[in-house]
């Protein structure tokens, strides 16, 4: 019987403690939730600014693709106009050489 009532008076006496505990007023709960709402702010913001830096990534990544692309397709039509040029060259200075063939057999024919 003495252990029931060492324990109503432990009881009473705890729950007198926690009765003196002011709750949480009005302005303490308001600001709790301002600083919670601004670490969600800053939360997004910071992902806002990764996905960002992402895309800006994968733009810049996107556009060397397109880049590399456009300089293959640069080098691909020099190439062309390049061997086009050679075979003009080639066809002019077979001609010019037939040409001078030509004259030195008549130049040796009329020796």
């Amino acid at each position: 019987m003495k252990k029931v009532i060492a324990t109503l008076i432990a009881t009473l006496f705890a729950t007198a403690a926690f009765a003196q505990v002011p709750a949480p007023t009005a302005p303490v709960v308001k600001a709790e939730a301002k600083q919670a709402k601004e670490v969600v702010k800053a939360d997004a913001k910071e992902a806002g600014a990764v996905v960002k830096a992402d895309a800006k990534q994968a733009t810049a990544v996107t556009g060397t693709k397109y880049q590399v692309a456009g300089a293959k397709a640069t080098a691909h039509v020099s190439k062309a106009k390049a061997h086009r040029k050679a075979a003009r060259s080639k066809a002019k200075a077979k001609a010019h050489t037939d040409v001078v063939k030509a004259e030195a057999k008549e130049a040796a024919v009329a020796k």
